[in-house]
C-alpha cells in the first residue's frame, strides 16, 4: 500500500506540469497586459517598460515559465519558484499568493464540505429507495428530480433560491458570511444540487446491479431480514462506485464553486480566482490552480485508500500482486 501511495504522489508531478503549462500558456496569449493594468492608461512609456522588466514580462515565454517553476528574483515581485513551495506574489496586491490561498480556501472548504454532506445524506437514501422499488411511481418521481438537479444551471438555481427565500420569504440572507451559518444555507443547497443528482443516480444504478447478484438471492432464501440484506450485503458492495463519484464530486465542488461564491458574494477561493482572471494576475491564477490540482489529487488518493476499507477484496488483491512481484 505504501508503494502504491508513493506512486500516486509521484504522479502529481506530471499533472502539475501539465496544468501549469496550459494555464500559463492561456494567460500568456490573452491580450491584456498586467503592467498596463497596474500603471494605468496615463503611464509613460519608460515607466511601462520598467514595470514589464521588473515583472519579468519582457522575457520569452519559456523563460517566464521556467522562472515560475524554478525561481527568479524580480527586483519588485521576487519569489523562489514553484519547486520551492513559493507561489510568488500577486501582481495586484503584492501579497504572498500562498497566504491569500490559505486565507480563502477554508471558506471554500466549508462550502464544499457542507454541499457534499447534504448531497450524501439525501442522495444515498433516495438512491436505495429507488433501487428497492424500481420503475415504481416513487422511483419515477426521484428520477425526474435527479434529472432536473443535473440539468439546471447553478446560477439559475441560486437566483431562484435568492428570490424565494431571501427576497420573498426573508428566511435566509442573500449574501453569504463565513461566520453566519444561516447565510450559508442557500449557497450550500445551490452547490449540492448537481452532486446530489449524480450521487443519487449512481447509488440507484449500483444498487440495482448488486441486487441481481446470486449472493443476494442466497441471503434471501436463507430467510435473512430484508434490512440486513439491503444494508449489510447489498449496500456495502454497491458503495465502491458511489465513493468514487463522491470523491470526484468533492474535488469538483472545491474547484467549481466559482459561480456560487460570486453570486452570494462569498469570500472563497473561487472569488479570488475570478478577480485574478479579470486583472490578469498570473501568479494568483497559477497558484490557485496548482492548489486546486494538488487538493483534487489528494482527494482521489484518499478515495483509493478508502476502497480497501470498504471492500477487503481490493486490499487482498493489491497485497497478492505485491507478493507475486
Amino acid at each position: 500500500m505504501f508503494r502504491y501511495i508513493m506512486r500516486r504522489v509521484l504522479m502529481l508531478v506530471p499533472v502539475l506540469l501539465g496544468v501549469t503549462f496550459i494555464v500559463f500558456s492561456l494567460m500568456y496569449i490573452t491580450p491584456s497586459d498586467p503592467a498596463q493594468m497596474m500603471l494605468g492608461a496615463n503611464a509613460s512609456p519608460a515607466a511601462y517598460r520598467q514595470m514589464r522588466s521588473d515583472m519579468g514580462l519582457d522575457k520569452p515565454f519559456l523563460v517566464q515559465y521556467a522562472h515560475f517553476l524554478f525561481g527568479y528574483k524580480h527586483p519588485v515581485f521576487g519569489y523562489k519558484g514553484l519547486v520551492f513551495g513559493d507561489l510568488g506574489r500577486s501582481y495586484v496586491t503584492n501579497r504572498n499568493v500562498f497566504e491569500l490561498i490559505l486565507t480563502s480556501f477554508p471558506n471554500t472548504l466549508v462550502l464544499a464540505t457542507g454541499a457534499l454532506v447534504l448531497a450524501l445524506i439525501l442522495a444515498i437514501p433516495i438512491g436505495i429507495i429507488s433501487a428497492i422499488k424500481p420503475y415504481s411511481a416513487v422511483d419515477m418521481v426521484f428520477t425526474v428530480f435527479a434529472l432536473l438537479g443535473a440539468s439546471m444551471p447553478v446560477f439559475w438555481i441560486a437566483m431562484v433560491l435568492i428570490y424565494t427565500f431571501a427576497n420573498n420569504l426573508r428566511i435566509f440572507p442573500a449574501m453569504a458570511n463565513p461566520g453566519n451559518f444561516s447565510s450559508l444555507v442557500l449557497p450550500i443547497v445551490t452547490l449540492s444540487m448537481y452532486s446530489m443528482a449524480i450521487i443519487m443516480r449512481m447509488t440507484r444504478s449500483s444498487m440495482l446491479d448488486v441486487m441481481q447478484q446470486d449472493y443476494i438471492r442466497t441471503a434471501r432464501v436463507k430467510g435473512m431480514d430484508e434490512k440486513v440484506v439491503i444494508f449489510k450485503h447489498a449496500l456495502r458492495n454497491a458503495l465502491i462506485p458511489v465513493v468514487t463519484v463522491a470523491g470526484l464530486q468533492f474535488g469538483s465542488l472545491l474547484g467549481g464553486a466559482v459561480l456560487t461564491e460570486k453570486i452570494f458574494s462569498y469570500p472563497g477561493l473561487g472569488s479570488i480566482m475570478v478577480d485574478a482572471i479579470y486583472q490578469k494576475d498570473t501568479p494568483q491564477i497559477l497558484g490557485s490552480v496548482c492548489f486546486v490540482a494538488v487538493t483534487f489529487t489528494i482527494i482521489n488518493l484518499l478515495v483509493d485508500i478508502l476502497y480497501g476499507f470498504i471492500d477487503p477484496r481490493i486490499k487482498s488483491a493489491f497485497t497478492a500482486r505485491k507478493k507475486r512481484k
